[in-house]
């Protein structure tokens, strides 16, 4: 976790190294199926742009929000890490693991993920799930993002996160890191499921995903490579993710000047492991910013 400290008018010298590219929101691919409203930050679906199809292990970055009594019915996934970050609303997911029974006596706890959740799938081998939104009267809103994982024909396995507001509020929360035991695991390391990076949860990839909520006229910084989580060190691609949260009142600023309105990101390339990524938090209202920190 990173400290927040009150910015200066000046811009940020840090990071002079770095190349920094802005992704706008209105770039991005959009459809609006009534009860899905969904923008993709690369090609997925029926929206393909051969400039953006991955970034690192990153492959997919959606902003989706699912309208009540609505979502995506059961569906297969294999060979991905597949993650849900919730904004508002919840989001009720139920799989191919669980009998009906088990599925009906959890949906109220484990399954049913809200503000400030996140859940975490290995598909592996394959696994069926939905994710709909039983709620009656509210939409949810939510990032799914997809990893790459460092090898194929994984055991399917779920786990969850639920991340302290206040914590965010105090600097960048670390949320995912490596499976500790790297891409030569045995079935017991995997069984144990130990990340790099205590309180966390485990991905089978080299990536880091953080998160903070910084108010207006302060800072956060993410060390690059989480404090010698990673295996590769140099080289790091960072993506910043600024989801859209306060109808258009919260802004940020990179190292390099650039303003990112909500909806935005920014590509960072030539960055390593340890140094430090500062965002600005210049609009009128807080800023949740997310970053996904990969080889």
């Amino acid at each position: 976790m990173s400290a927040v400290k009150t910015t200066k008018a000046v811009m940020s010298q840090s990071l002079k190294h770095a190349s920094i590219v802005a992704r706008r929101s209105h770039d991005r691919g959009h459809a609006d199926h009534g009860w899905l409203n969904t923008y993709h930050t690369f090609s997925f679906a029926s929206y393909f742009d051969p400039n953006f199809k991955s970034f690192g292990s990153l492959r997919v970055l959606n902003e989706d929000r699912v309208a009540p009594n609505n979502g995506f019915p059961f569906h297969t996934h294999r060979d991905a890490e597949i993650f849900s970050y919730i904004l508002s609303g919840e989001l009720t997911h139920r799989d191919s693991m669980m009998g009906n029974g088990a599925t009906g006596a959890s949906k109220d706890q484990f399954y049913r993920i809200r503000r400030g959740d996140v859940q975490f799938t290995t598909g592996g081998t394959g696994i069926s799930h939905s994710e709909e939104n039983e709620h009656t009267n509210e939409t949810v809103h939510f990032l799914q993002i997809w990893a790459l994982p460092w090898k194929n024909g994984l055991k399917p396995r779920y786990h969850d996160l639920t991340i302290d507001e206040d914590k965010k509020r105090q600097g960048f929360v670390t949320i995912i890191s490596p499976l500790k035991a790297g891409k030569q695991a045995s079935p017991a390391q995997e069984q144990a499921a130990i990340p790099a990076i205590p309180d966390t949860i485990p991905i089978h990839a080299d990536m880091l995903m953080g998160a903070s909520i910084i108010v207006p006229n302060s800072s956060a910084t993410w060390t690059i490579g989480g404090h010698g989580a990673v295996t590769s060190k140099q080289d790091r691609k960072i993506y910043v993710h600024l989801p859209m949260t306060k109808d258009g009142k919260c802004k940020i600023r990179m190292p390099d000047g650039t303003i990112l309105a909500e909806g935005d990101g920014a590509f960072v390339t030539g960055v390593n492991a340890g140094d430090g990524l500062e965002i600005q938090s210049v609009g009128v209202a807080e800023a949740e910013v997310v970053i996904l920190d990969s080889n």
